[in-house]
């Protein structure tokens, strides 16, 4: 515990310099972003006339585990003989203690920025090898559309031929990652235009007839329903009650992790699969029992829904209606619009604090986030940056 509470005593230090180094594009493991800004990020570059059309799918093999421990020591802006030791502790399995000669310490506080501030740089590399110039022949301004998203060690680069992502922009991550002791997995790592579409933190994001959807991944919804059907299959013999309780929490989680994109129709056929898993349940329970007799057993009209898996809690209103527990339906989830976050803005930085309270008070009245918030003050601008606002 000791150890640990070092950590975060360390980290509570070294979270702001990480912050304000850090790539304005990387939303993981990072105050006050979420997966939802990265894929608010994709939607940027990918939506619109004459913007990328091409990406590239990143995948390190290893990342945590393998990062170069001298390129931490020389590069991580704290004690160096207190990062050493964080590193070399090794970890202890059936009462055997295993070295750690590379990669960030496992379940450690500060491990996930650490981890960051080694894959920081990239974007501002990419933005400084490929900037948008003026054509003085064409008179034209020539935009090789390369941007960086990424989230931990999960990240997309885009670009505008599949020439240049095979030719110089993945020969240029190479080099960076080889630098901190990492390399792209070579059968994960693929190029694919942005007709054919490409899965990205559990959802899918493809351009129809030149209109960019995104969309729940089939992989992602498979393992959904996968696991929600091994929840039912394992609670046989338990309750109505009891499996709603176990049930609904799973159902609310995942629809409202997909809840800022175009999902509604997932949702219905998500409801629909879930129900078919329900009747199976029911008539296992009941195998001498007509249909007529389950679905009046099990399935109630209620004030929100004609028939819904639902239990009489004993419970009654003010107006003497029974209180049902009902199984909540992905399908119900609102549909809400993440604006994405300024990438720019920084917790630590008190020009921004008038956009991060209008923010969290726009979330937690269902408004999303302010539209054109800017801060006290101009942030420094970092050198490299791309100036296209993205």
């Amino acid at each position: 515990m000791k150890d640990r509470a070092m950590q975060a005593l360390h980290l509570l230090a070294l979270a702001p310099v990480a912050e304000t180094t850090a790539d304005p594009n990387s939303y993981g493991f990072r105050q006050a972003r979420s997966t939802a800004d990265a894929i608010g990020q994709c939607f940027v570059v990918f939506s619109g006339q004459g913007k990328a059309r091409w990406v590239m799918e990143g995948d390190i093999q290893s990342c945590f585990d393998r990062i170069s421990h001298e390129w931490m020591l020389h590069h991580i802006p704290m004690d160096n003989e207190v990062l050493a030791k964080w590193l070399r502790a090794g970890y202890v399995e059936n009462r055997t203690l295993f070295p750690t000669t590379e990669g960030t310490p496992q379940g450690g506080i500060a491990s996930p920025a650490l981890a960051n501030m080694a894959l920081d740089g990239l974007e501002r590399l990419l933005n400084e090898r490929f900037p948008a110039l003026w054509d003085p022949v064409e008179k034209r301004r020539c935009n090789p559309q390369v941007h960086l998203v990424r989230y931990a060690d999960d990240f997309i680069i885009t670009g505008d031929s599949k020439e240049r992502l095979e030719d110089e922009v993945r020969p240029l991550v190479e080099r960076f990652l080889s630098e901190r002791g990492l390399r792209l997995s070579p059968e994960k790592t693929s190029i694919t235009h942005i007709d054919q579409g490409f899965d990205f933190l559990g959802q899918n994001v493809r351009r129809y007839g030149g209109k960019l959807l995104i969309k729940p991944s089939n992989k992602n919804v498979e393992t959904f329903l996968k696991r929600v059907r091994e929840m039912i299959k394992s609670n046989r013999a338990v309750s109505q009650n009891l499996l709603i309780h176990v049930l609904n929490p799973v159902i609310r989680g995942w629809a409202n992790y997909h809840r800022h994109i175009v999902a509604h129709q997932t949702f219905k056929k998500v409801d629909t699969a879930i129900w078919s898993a329900l009747w199976q349940w029911a008539k296992r329970r009941h195998r001498n029992k007509g249909r007529r007799w389950i679905a009046e057993r099990y399935w109630h009209p209620t004030r929100l829904q004609r028939w819904a898996f639902a239990v009489d809690t004993g419970e009654r209103s003010a107006e003497g209606k029974v209180v049902w527990l009902r199984l909540a339906r992905a399908a119900e989830t609102r549909i809400l619009r993440h604006r994405k976050i300024k990438r720019d803005a920084n917790p630590f930085d008190p020009a921004w604090r008038t956009y991060f309270e209008e923010r969290k008070l726009c979330k937690v009245y269902g408004g999303g986030s302010p539209a054109s918030t800017k801060p006290d003050t101009p942030p420094v601008v970092k050198p490299g940056s791309a100036k296209a606002g993205l």
